[in-house]
This record gives structure tokens, C-alpha cells and sequence, in this order.
């Protein structure tokens, strides 16, 4: 058990600091400044200056702020003066887990799951470049199972169709 100087709350086994502290609103707004500050420098694109802020304003903890502005000059936030906050591992997206799940399954589903898998993977790739998730290549593997199960399913289908022809024009002669 550990605790916290000013806080007395215990913990058991926190290997992310402070992380798990609650944050301000003026927390996130010095965090926005460093966003803006690393657009301004050029740093950020549009899009990414914009997802960032997005992921600002709805995070509730230390640990969810650092990780959006940890790369950047000045990003290292702060938790009350005593503890310096450690950035959260980013999440691992759960289309990505989706995608190669079902890209795996298509050989006890007898295909069913190739379409969701490619789906699944294309949006869950969509979402990482968005929100820095992780998963990348859990989505390129549900991908890749979807697109080789498309591709068999596609010969097995053209193979039983050559073979139907082969043998209708065969009985008709």
C-alpha cells in the first residue's frame, strides 16, 4: 500500500503516478495551450490540432492529458507539485481486436465473418490515424485474413462454376 503526499488516499500496485488524478478544467485549458502552441510552430496539422483538442476536453485524468500532449515542447503536464504525471499507454482499438477476430473465424463460420473483417479493419485503421489508438497491426491482420478469405471464396465459387459447365456441356452432348 502506498500513499500519496496531501491526499492519504491508498493505492495498491499505481505504476502510472499520478496519472489516475482527476483534472481541471484549467488543466486541460493549459494543455489546449500547448496544443496550439505546437500547431502554431507547426508541429500539428489541422486535423491532428483538432483531435487533440477533442481528446482534451474529454479527458478526465492526468494521465489521458499527457498522453495527448506528451510529444510536444512544453507537454509534460504536471500533477500538483509534488508528483510528475507519467502518460497512460494509449488504448488498444477494439475494431482492430474486432477485425482480426473475425478474420480468424471465417473457418468455423464458414465465411460469414470476411466482409466484417475487412470492414472492421478499414474503419478500425480510420479511427487509429484519428485518435493515436493502438492496434494498427490488429487491424491490418483482420484485413488481410478478410481479403484471402474473399479471394478463396471467389475461386472456390468460380472453380464450381467451371465444373458445372464442364459437366452440363458434357451430358448435353
Amino acid at each position: 500500500m502506498t500513499m500519496r503526499p496531501g491526499y492519504g488516499i491508498p493505492t495498491w500496485g499505481d505504476a502510472a503516478g499520478a496519472g489516475y488524478l482527476r483534472a481541471s478544467t484549467a488543466d486541460q485549458e493549459r494543455a489546449i495551450d500547448v496544443l496550439k502552441a505546437g500547431f502554431a510552430e507547426g508541429r500539428l496539422t489541422k486535423d491532428e490540432h483538432d483531435a487533440r483538442v477533442s481528446r482534451a476536453y474529454a479527458a478526465r485524468t492526468y494521465g489521458e492529458l499527457a498522453v495527448v500532449t506528451a510529444d510536444l515542447p512544453g507537454g509534460q503536464i504536471m500533477a500538483p507539485s509534488w508528483h510528475p504525471v507519467l502518460a497512460a499507454p494509449a488504448r488498444t482499438n477494439p475494431l482492430a481486436i474486432a477485425s482480426l477476430v473475425c478474420g480468424l473465424a471465417q473457418p468455423f463460420t464458414a465465411g460469414l465473418t470476411m466482409i466484417p473483417a475487412i470492414v472492421l479493419g478499414h474503419v478500425a485503421h480510420s479511427q487509429i490515424r484519428r485518435t493515436g489508438e493502438r492496434g494498427g497491426g490488429l487491424a491490418t491482420g483482420g484485413l488481410v485474413l478478410g481479403w484471402i478469405g474473399l479471394v478463396f471464396a471467389l475461386l472456390i465459387t468460380l472453380a464450381v462454376v467451371g465444373f458445372i459447365a464442364v459437366v452440363h456441356g458434357s451430358i448435353s452432348h
